[in-house]
């Protein structure tokens, strides 16, 4: 047995020494590759840079004469104006406001500028100097995201809810999930955002909404004489505990007994008057929380802020051609000089 112990020391040995020459190639392989890649990156900024000297003179031609055609463009070009709308819907006409605005979109594509004229109450003229109508979400702080997202927590199952984060709520939030929706309009006129409010009326008065603005009010109504019901029993029940005490007011208390001794007194009988002034103003607060909402969603709408007089230039980084001319000349001559080199290349190659 002794005699096989120096055969298992060596294979050991072996192994170790196979097991570091293998993790000492691999890391040779991560280091040649991570400094394959930089080695290109570094290759190819020097390309770059070797093309544009190279080619320098034409290069500030082609920019150049690509800044003087976007400047022209820009000054003869028709400028763009937009202005923007601040609205509240109720009673889910936020569904329709969506599909009005692509409905409009449409019609300006299909050029049916009478249709528009119709709806926004102003002439086909003006109505062609419109190029779109968009619809976002309006501005929201992020205390109104964190109460959207405690309550859509409360609404869904509790374990759910605690796979749902609030990065996640956020992120998944659509068109649809807002209250507040911001409605811009770019044209080629400057004052004709003030004629387009009273155009959005026919967006909110469907169908749909007038329907659930009936419900609410007879859901309203029928809750109110509940409550002015309770308040009539309220009163007939106080009159009564009045009652009560006056007669026994009238009466008077009487003691029988000797000398004050052992006396026997009549008692007063026990009422509820406070229970019934706070039911009172209990009933009383719901009634006016039902006349609140009553008076704050009596439209099916609400202006935040309406389209301003004068609207504003648009500035829109599509509109910018001395910026956008010299940056597509550029991309064009890098993509020559790539291609002509590709083809000399070809030609040359002899396998």
């Amino acid at each position: 047995m002794s005699d096989k112990l120096p055969d298992n020391n060596t294979n050991e040995e072996v192994d170790l020494g196979v097991l570091f020459n293998a993790i000492g190639n691999f890391f040779n392989k991560i280091f040649d590759f991570i400094g394959g890649i930089i080695k290109a990156i570094f290759s190819s900024i020097v390309f770059l840079i070797k093309a544009i000297i190279e080619n320098f003179k034409l290069i500030s031609i082609v920019i150049l004469l690509a800044l003087i055609i976007g400047f022209g463009l820009e000054k003869t070009k028709t400028p763009i104006f937009y202005s923007e709308m601040l609205v509240k819907p109720y009673f889910n006409s936020k569904y329709q406001l969506v599909s009005n605005i692509d409905y409009y979109n449409s019609l300006l594509e299909s050029e049916n500028y009478t249709d528009l004229a119709t709806i926004f109450e102003i002439g086909e003229e003006e109505i062609k100097t419109i190029k779109k109508f968009e619809i976002d979400v309006g501005p929201e702080t992020e205390n109104q995201l964190i109460q959207e997202y405690d309550e859509y927590a409360k609404s869904i199952d509790s374990i759910r809810a605690q796979e749902l984060t609030f990065e996640d709520f956020v992120e998944n939030r659509d068109l649809y999930s807002s209250d507040v929706f911001s409605i811009m309009v770019e044209s080629t006129k400057r004052d004709i955002f003030k004629h387009l409010s009273n155009g959005f009326n026919t967006t909110f008065n469907n169908e749909y909404s007038k329907k659930l603005m009936r419900v609410r009010d007879s859901t309203i109504a029928i809750k109110k004489a509940t409550y002015l019901k309770d308040l009539r029993k309220i009163d007939s029940l106080q009159m009564v505990y009045l009652a009560i005490l006056d007669q026994e007011s009238k009466n008077g208390a009487v003691t029988i007994g000797v000398e004050g001794l052992l006396p026997l007194t009549q008692e007063r009988t026990k009422t509820k008057e406070f229970d019934l002034f706070r039911n009172e103003i209990a009933i009383r607060d719901s009634i006016r929380v039902l006349d609140e909402l009553k008076i704050e969603e009596s439209v099916y709408y609400d202006v935040i802020t309406n389209f301003s007089d004068i609207g504003l230039r648009s500035n829109k980084i599509e509109q910018k051609y001395t910026l956008i001319l010299p940056l597509l000349a550029i991309i064009s001559l890098f993509l020559m000089y790539f291609a002509i080199k590709i083809i000399k290349f070809a030609k040359e190659y002899e396998g």
